[in-house]
């Protein structure tokens, strides 16, 4: 636990959790940041000191893990895609083009894969009683869709090697069309003949992304947005 802040109802506070996982070497392969909304056991007791940890916006590139595939066997060919590291520009946006429409049973079968149980995804009876009156689909399958959809305009940039920031703005329900396209923040060389795009990935529902909506004049989430990711991906270099 690495930090404490009770919400204004004094019902509810955020815990901030870096978890550390490790492999059967007892190897560090992932360690990440999250921050949850749990009750409180007693809402009439005082709360503990605020603690506000300090995270950085963005995985720094000297941080970034490099792939352990080797560049110089790449075959862009079999790939469906000629374009490397340095074909892409920071500042440019992608319009995937494609599109996925998503069903009830679809979104239910992924989300019992991911192995999330919330009855706000499965529970049709109980959610018919809710203003939005219908079950939501997982967000992890919106993301999930949004990376199919950049194989287009990205398809060797096929490794997530960090994730920087998410957030699912907009609910997604089913028969909704998921569209997305990215935007190039960021690029370093990993060194080898592999190379990093920070890349910013939005999702829209029932929006085509031809003129890349996202935000309006005040910044705030268009409604038809659904995610917003911001993550790095590993691509190789044509040379």
């Amino acid at each position: 636990v690495i930090g404490l802040k009770e919400n204004s109802n004094g019902k509810t506070g955020v815990v901030w959790v870096r978890a550390t996982g490790y492999n059967q070497q007892d190897e560090e392969v992932l360690t990440y940041v999250r921050w949850v909304m749990v009750n409180k056991k007693d809402a009439g007791h005082p709360a503990p000191e605020t603690v506000t940890p300090e995270l950085a916006a963005a995985v720094p590139p000297s941080k970034l893990p490099r792939p352990e595939w080797a560049a110089s066997g790449y075959d862009f060919v079999l790939a469906g895609s000629p374009f490397g590291y340095e074909d892409y520009s920071v500042g440019e946006k992608i319009d995937h083009v494609d599109a996925f429409t998503e069903e009830e049973a679809e979104h239910h079968i992924a989300t019992r894969l991911y192995q999330n149980t919330a009855k706000v995804h499965f529970n049709q009876h109980a959610q018919a009683q809710t203003p939005r009156g219908r079950r939501l689909i997982y967000g992890g399958v919106a993301i999930s869709l949004a990376r199919s959809l950049a194989f287009n305009g990205l398809a060797n940039a096929a490794e997530i090697i960090a994730i920087n920031a998410g957030n699912h703005v907009n609910p997604l329900f089913a028969g909704d069309t998921v569209f997305a396209w990215s935007e190039v923040l960021e690029k370093t060389d990993l060194g080898d003949g592999v190379g990093a795009l920070r890349l910013r990935l939005v999702a829209t529902k029932n929006l085509p992304c031809h003129d890349f909506p996202y935000r309006d004049a005040d910044g705030k989430y268009l409604p038809d947005v659904i995610l917003d990711f911001d993550y790095w991906a590993a691509i190789p270099s044509r040379a």
